[in-house]
């Protein structure tokens, strides 16, 4: 109850923290998408890279976000942006990679060979297996 009366008492700063951070993670997850759909191309094509990547991805979710914000705090501090939004959305962007390259991989990985061999005899190239898959 105590949580529901501060809400109310303090709506519109609520309301702004609430956008500011929907926008933070917007912009994130964006930035996440754009980098981790080629890479989980690539490490489809070269799956020796792709089974490394997701065993080191699986030993990252297991590092707390505090601690990582831990180990971004000297390296960020010496561009001058220790503490703030940049490295919430750094944070962000690396927790989210993980997962839409894993998943990528994943269903490159798992197009069934007749359903490829079918587009091979249609026409289709091995760039166009990825677009409609």
């Amino acid at each position: 109850m105590e949580i529901l009366n501060y809400i109310i008492r303090n709506y519109p700063e609520v309301l702004f923290r609430a956008q500011e951070s929907f926008i933070m993670v917007s912009i994130s997850v964006f930035f996440a998408i754009l980098i981790g759909i080629p890479l989980g191309i690539l490490f489809s094509r070269k799956k020796f890279i792709g089974e490394i990547f997701i065993y080191f991805s699986s030993i990252l979710f297991t590092i707390p976000s505090i601690a990582l914000f831990g180990l971004m705090l000297p390296i960020l501090s010496y561009f001058g942006e220790g503490v703030g939004k940049t490295p919430a959305v750094i944070a962000v962007i690396i927790y989210s990679l993980a997962p839409i390259i894993r998943n990528t991989y994943s269903g490159i990985t798992n197009i069934d060979t007749s359903m490829i061999e079918a587009a091979n005899g249609m026409g289709m190239s091995p760039f166009s297996e990825i677009i409609y898959a």
